[in-house]
């Protein structure tokens, strides 16, 4: 039925643009399953040996949004992962759990972790089905027991027919509970901007877009690779400590070289997901370039990349450079992406 709805939706596609005065089918409601973007690469996650069918995409959505997921039944996912902010927090610097307790952290973006090989600001999640263990059972957080959501849910009159539906049996396990939240989260693929259309020879850069590109790959494209804007290396980006002197990635491998080194964020979508860095201290991307040009600080494990033949900090960009920069940074904004009706509850 659903494929048959798809080529219902196209061909009326076609139709609609022959006549001109039609209005266009919203394809984005359609479930097509998990599809790799030509231009990207192999994904990390194994989509061979785990499909997702448009059942368990519905179950996954369904528990992402649902705030019985925490201890008293208040912080869903979503609630620090919003689609309108490119799945990340808003309004805040770090994340906010149960009873208003603060988290140390800014929620990092759901966005193509389908090609995340770990997960967190410190990496300390190697296995995707197993990344929402972490934020569960933070005390901080949704401060909750695998095994007592999974009791709520068999307590629920519509969760049993769901995982019947996405697993053949109504029995919930702790596995189809994680899942089916991988299912979910492994489809919200962004890769719709400007860029990507511009990639895709669909479209082209204005000319201070691509004065931004140039400076972009000269003077940022080492960390931020494309076309995913990540090397998923963990780096010191020369933040002065922050008050709790959070160690980042030395955290989990108790490696004195790992001291204050974070996760290299994608670029992708910035429009949407201030703050900025891993504590959310920088409110702008006017911000941010200004940390590169003139407050990077050593700590002893700053990035070489950062430290400059004359001695200096930092990476050097006049204001000319800044202005083309984030021209080129508003391209990679995937609007399409946070008004998806398909990752709506």
């Amino acid at each position: 039925m659903k494929k048959a709805a798809f080529i219902a939706g196209l061909l009326l596609l076609v139709v609609a643009c022959k006549k001109g005065a039609e209005v266009l089918p919203d394809l984005s409601t359609l479930f097509t399953g998990f599809i790799k973007p030509a231009d990207f690469p192999d994904p990390v996650y194994d989509v061979v040996a785990n499909p997702v069918s448009e059942a368990q995409f519905e179950l996954g959505k369904k528990l992402f949004n649902d705030a019985r997921l925490s201890r008293n039944n208040t912080i869903a996912c979503s609630s620090c992962h919003i689609q309108s902010s490119g799945f990340t927090q808003h309004g805040h610097d770090v994340s906010h759990g149960v009873d208003d307790r603060l988290g140390t952290r800014n929620s990092p973006q759901i966005m193509n972790l389908a090609w995340n090989k770990a997960f967190f600001w410190d990496g300390g999640v190697t296995d995707l089905d197993l990344q929402p263990m972490a934020p569960i059972e933070n005390p901080v957080e949704m401060d909750e027991k695998v095994p007592n959501i999974l009791e709520k849910l068999r307590a629920d009159s519509k969760y049993p027919g769901l995982f019947k539906d996405a697993y053949g049996t109504d029995e919930i396990t702790s596995s189809r509970f994680l899942k089916s939240l991988s299912a979910y989260m492994i489809m919200l693929i962004s890769d719709q901007s400007k860029y990507d259309s511009v990639r895709r020879k669909q479209a082209i850069f204005t000319v201070a877009e691509q004065r931004g590109y140039t400076v972009f790959k000269k003077k940022c494209a080492s960390c931020h690779t494309e076309p995913l804007f990540t090397d998923h290396s963990y780096r010191n980006n020369g933040l002065a400590p922050s008050a709790i002197n959070d160690l980042g990635r030395y955290s989990i491998t108790l490696n004195a070289s790992d001291r204050y080194k974070f996760k290299v964020p994608s670029l992708r979508n910035l429009q949407y997901t201030g703050p900025f860095m891993h504590d959310g201290r920088i409110l702008n991307l006017a911000g941010v370039l200004d940390h590169y040009t003139g407050e990077v600080t050593d700590q002893g494990t700053l990035d070489p990349l950062l430290k400059q033949a004359d001695g200096s900090l930092g990476i050097s960009l006049t204001d000319a450079d800044k202005s083309d920069l984030l021209s080129f940074l508003n391209t990679l904004n995937d609007h399409t992406f946070v008004r998806n009706k398909l990752f709506e509850p």
